[in-house]
């Protein structure tokens, strides 16, 4: 129950907030008038070119004349097709995230030797430092994982003998670490989450160091620590997908200025994963699952389209959903025709699941990814392509593990650490210059008044 002195005190709040609303504030057409190319966007919709990478590249249209041609997407690491990354690992019926975190590191693929002693290098990082878990995640509880990663992620600054050297060999070192602890941090924050907001039972098992990062998720993660082969070996594509998207994205690029500074591997990945907690990024993923969830409690027959459209059109016009008029799941700054990820992971949830017996399930989402860009088209009269990003189908297949809503970005991001940490080492080692954009000052000057002369 609120008392009154929090009464009295929020309603000072909201006097403050009208102050501030009374005093700021930017008028649209300064925007155009002074080119400011707001989210760091051109006018075309492309990002403005910040800088230069060898990791990984993400194609989503062609140019023709200086006008941006819709084309199928691509996404390749250090040169190579995800597609053919993946697909070698399903043709060797292996695991493949701990491949694409050296090729994405180092920039080559490696040999079965060099792999077999990287996977070594990752299990006997894995578990945490002595007391870490007790201190910094058991007394410490979040509702939000998100949150408790990054906490964790500054504390393990505390553990570091030489936390602020930024060499080579001493950034690649915390790189690796992260990457094999970062997992572990995640299941801890969990079960401690769901003991003291959830009130249900916690369970900690003992660390495997001989199974690969999504083995051990999914180890950590069931009670009986029980999983099937196939299970861990989807959790792994998703994790291969999820592990890099080029140096613009929202967490990379913050991960690309926090590095430009000089300042330390914990506070620039923390800063990341508080960028991916975001909605409009990582966070997009569990806001699907709470679309398909009401559409799924309103519309009573999943196989009538039009009741599935005109839901959708509900929360374009911010009737349904949370009312911020997004159909989640949709729409890319780079992709236009196809989100290769997406595609993937279509793919791989048709054969999935029938196993799992979630196919009216897998029907509803491809009926909502066939209707929506005509919803958005008809209702909201856009003429922008979309397709569905990786966001929509990576939920359900995470639904299809048995994996919680609450999992969904944490695993984005154990998963992107490879790619945020490649992209801190390409930076420090070879960016030069602190990254420093310029904003249009449209302060105008004024006389200071001493107190005694102001008005309200």
């Amino acid at each position: 129950m609120t008392s009154a002195k929090e009464i009295f005190y929020n309603d000072k709040l909201s006097e403050l907030c009208d102050e501030y609303r009374q005093h700021n504030g930017f008028n649209n057409d300064d925007y155009l008038t002074y080119g400011v190319k707001r989210g760091l966007r051109n006018p075309d919709g492309t990002g403005v070119m910040a800088g230069l990478t060898n990791i990984c590249n993400v194609h989503g249209f062609l140019m023709d004349d200086g006008v941006r041609v819709p084309d199928e997407g691509k996404l390749t690491y250090r040169g190579y097709d995800v597609n053919d990354i993946i697909n070698a690992c399903v043709d060797e019926d292996r695991f493949g995230f701990e491949e694409t975190a050296w090729l994405l590191l180092f920039g080559s693929l490696p040999d079965k030797e060099h792999l077999d002693r990287f996977k070594d290098i990752l299990g006997h990082y894995r578990e945490l430092p002595h007391d870490f878990a007790e201190d910094m995640i058991l007394k410490i509880p979040s509702k939000d994982i998100m949150n408790k990663l990054a906490h964790s992620v500054l504390g393990l600054y505390t553990f570091d003998p030489n936390p602020d050297d930024t060499s080579l060999e001493n950034t690649m070192r915390q790189s690796i670490q992260l990457l094999a602890s970062l997992p572990t941090i995640m299941t801890y924050a969990y079960q401690v989450k769901r003991r003291a907001f959830d009130k249900q039972s916690m369970f900690f098992h003992p660390v495997d160091l001989n199974l690969s990062t999504s083995e051990s998720i999914l180890r950590a993660l069931r009670f009986d620590t029980k999983f099937t082969d196939s299970e861990a070996k989807l959790l792994d594509l998703c994790m291969i997908l999820h592990a890099e998207h080029g140096g613009g994205n929202n967490s990379t690029f913050s991960t690309r200025v926090l590095s430009s500074s000089g300042t330390d591997t914990y506070s620039t990945i923390a800063a990341a994963i508080g960028s991916l907690k975001g909605p409009r990024h990582g966070g997009a993923n569990l806001r699907v699952r709470s679309m398909m969830n009401e559409l799924k409690q309103s519309v009573d027959d999943w196989n009538d389209e039009e009741k599935i459209y005109n839901h959708l059109a509900a929360i374009i016009r911010k009737e349904k959903g949370d009312g911020s008029g997004l159909i989640y799941g949709f729409g890319h700054a780079v992709y236009t025709l196809s989100d290769p990820r997406a595609v993937i992971l279509k793919r791989t949830a048709a054969k999935i699941a029938d196993e799992k017996n979630m196919n009216p399930e897998f029907e509803l989402y491809k009926t909502v990814e066939k209707l929506t860009p005509k919803v958005m088209k008809e209702i909201k009269g856009s003429s922008k392509i979309i397709c569905a990003n990786v966001d929509f189908y990576s939920g359900f297949v995470y639904d299809m593990l048995g994996i919680p809503g609450e999992m969904f970005t944490p695993l984005f991001a154990v998963s992107r650490i490879a790619g945020w940490c490649a992209h801190r080492i390409e930076e420090v080692t070879y960016g030069g210059r602190i990254i420093r954009p310029a904003y249009r000052s449209m302060v105008h000057n004024r006389n200071y008044q001493p107190l005694s002369q102001r008005s309200k």
